[in-house]
């Protein structure tokens, strides 16, 4: 059985975690705090975020997929969508994943 330290050696990326927060920080001193940003409407994360996922698609170049978790990261914080909530959703209700797994090959 895998352990939790065997699956995040394998399947996880510490230099994303770092390059985001480096991110956060640089932000930071160019456009002050989230928390006073984002809650009061002065700047929209979402938009941000829809924005850097384009240049992404266009360019290739993933910093803006660093640039896009923090984006996802700021909304989760101070949700500007009306309706935000948070609720662990059941197997069931997941879209799932584009294309086929290698789990789904291994058992056909």
């Amino acid at each position: 059985m895998d352990t939790p330290e065997d699956i995040l050696k394998r399947d996880y990326s510490d230099e994303f975690d770092t390059l985001r927060k480096n991110r956060m920080i640089t932000s930071h001193y160019k456009y002050g705090w989230v928390s006073e940003n984002y809650p009061t409407g002065l700047a929209n994360a979402m938009a941000s975020l829809q924005k850097r996922l384009a240049l992404y698609e266009q360019t290739g170049n993933r910093e803006w997929l660093v640039d896009v978790a923090n984006f996802a990261m700021i909304e989760f914080m101070f949700p500007a969508h009306p309706g935000a909530h948070y609720r662990a959703t059941a197997s069931s209700e997941s879209p799932g994943l584009e294309g086929t797994s290698s789990q789904e090959l291994m058992e056909r």
